[in-house]
């Protein structure tokens, strides 16, 4: 392991048995000590360039006091608009950011998006009220504005400052208002959350150093054959999945150690967003309690899913919610497969500039329209038994599609993800293309148009639905 990672290793094993403390704590000293805290572990990781999420959060500030109205467009460029800033600083003169700047910065961005959004929605229902003298049927709203001092513990709330999961400003107040932490589960669940970091790491660890992602990069690794260069792909995603499964489970164990995202269990609550429902207490039943809210790996879906599209929504789940409910409504096209598309260059662009990302994220949109067209062409005319065996072939390839695309991600330069996807001959690009071109060779063209625009309306839907219940608005 790097120097970097057992920083974030130290990070993430002290933030569990703090969050613990953290319960003992009453509201104005949890939200003090929890900005402290974070503040401390961002100075004492980032420097000076501290002053970049600094920068960030007062420009956010400032946006949102000068035009609600407009402050989630406004956000968002001011903070990809940095973003570009922050990533060509030494283009300016001024030293490289070190990783955990990076970290934060990323976590900072969707925060003030987010809360952006919070904001509009909490003054256009308050104008609703007014209006209408009663009280909207918004879900998991703001109940003020919040002030400088809440954005700023907000900002640098020490849960999950480096690694995340994701989760709201309301999240954030609902943890720190909490009437009973000691009350909530925590031992339990955390224990539980925890139970397979052990493994995830040794697996890491071993794999990784049979593995190791260099080799690609040598002339050696062009001399073997087709077969072990196709396979090493499986190897590194497996690495992948494998550190990051141990990394979120860890931060998730930290939230829920904390109390952080703990609601009852028929607020139906989503990942990111939290609460979908309305809920009160019921003094006559003991009530149930879940971290739902701040879940970011399913790692068992993440694995054996069918479908790309579904891989997608079991990985880094708040920052999925985030791009589904921000990025994905806006998005300049109509057509499923195009604001998929969008969706993932913005993603792309979020990570971070390295051609590889893009290269990857790019790819994904490809794969979903080959998949459709196979499902509106060839699997929805066979019966049981042969869509299960599609099933099985499309995991298959499902996996396959992700090993490849991981490559990109890993390996950030252009010429490193080329040199390789040439070494195996582009194989995922051309099953891709093939299977688009056998969907409209069996007349799955129209169909799979119609189960797009179908899909596509049911996301819309969802979306909107799941808008009016939070009270998120965007532009």
């Amino acid at each position: 392991m790097s120097p970097d990672e057992l920083v974030y290793l130290g990070v993430l094993a002290a933030s569990i048995p703090v969050g613990f403390l953290f319960r003992y704590l009453s509201p104005p000293v949890k939200q003090g000590a929890a900005l402290l805290l974070g503040l401390s572990i961002t100075i004492a990781t980032c420097h000076i360039h501290t002053l970049h999420s600094l920068v960030t959060v007062i420009g956010t500030w400032i946006i949102i006091k000068s035009s609600w109205r407009h402050a989630p467009a406004l956000s968002l460029s001011w903070t990809f608009l940095y973003l570009l800033f922050f990533r060509l600083v030494t283009k300016f003169g001024l030293p490289s950011p070190t990783p955990f700047a990076n970290a934060v910065q990323l976590l900072l961005t969707l925060k003030m998006v987010s809360l952006a959004n919070e904001v509009r929605s909490f003054h256009v229902e308050k104008k609703k009220d007014v209006s209408s003298f009663a009280k909207s049927p918004v879900v998991g709203g703001l109940s003020q504005e919040p002030s400088i001092y809440d954005i700023l513990s907000y900002s640098y709330c020490y849960v999950g400052i480096m690694t995340g999961p994701f989760f709201r400003f309301q999240t954030y107040i609902d943890w720190v208002r909490q009437p009973s932490p000691l009350a909530l589960p925590g031992l339990t669940p955390c224990l539980q959350r925890l139970k397979p970091v052990p493994v995830y790491g040794a697996l890491f660890l071993a794999v990784n150093s049979v593995f190791p992602l260099a080799y690609v990069r040598t002339e050696d690794f062009l001399d073997q054959n087709v077969f072990y260069r196709m396979f090493y792909m499986v190897a590194i995603f497996f690495v992948f999945r494998m550190r990051f499964y141990s990394a979120w489970c860890g931060a998730e164990a930290g939230c829920i150690s904390a109390g952080l995202g703990c609601y009852p269990e028929k607020a139906l609550s989503k990942p990111g967003g939290g609460p979908t429902v309305d809920y009160s207490p019921d003094p006559t039943t003991e009530e149930k309690y879940d971290f739902k809210t701040i879940q970011n790996i399913d790692c068992y879906n993440t694995d054996f899913c069918v479908k790309v599209r579904h891989g997608m929504r079991y990985w880094n789940m708040t920052v999925q919610w985030w791009l589904h409910h921000y990025i994905y409504p806006n998005a300049p096209f109509k057509a499923y497969t195009l604001r998929a598309g969008w969706t993932m260059f913005i993603s792309a662009y979020w990570h971070g500039l390295h051609p590889g990302y893009y290269l990857s994220f790019l790819t994904i949109p490809l794969c979903i329209a080959a998949e459709s067209a196979m499902e509106a062409s060839v699997r929805a005319k066979l019966g049981p038994r042969g869509q299960n065996i599609f099933d099985w072939v499309h995991w298959f390839l499902k996996m396959r599609a992700y090993d490849y695309m991981c490559m990109g991600f890993v390996l950030l330069n252009a010429t490193d993800t080329i040199n390789y996807w040439m070494s195996i001959y582009f194989i995922m690009h051309v099953i891709a293309v093939c299977c688009i071109l056998v969907g409209r060779v069996l007349k799955g063209g129209k169909k799979e148009g119609r189960r797009g625009d179908k899909e596509e309306k049911r996301e819309g839907e969802k979306i909107d639905n799941d808008k009016n219940k939070s009270g998120e608005k965007t532009d």
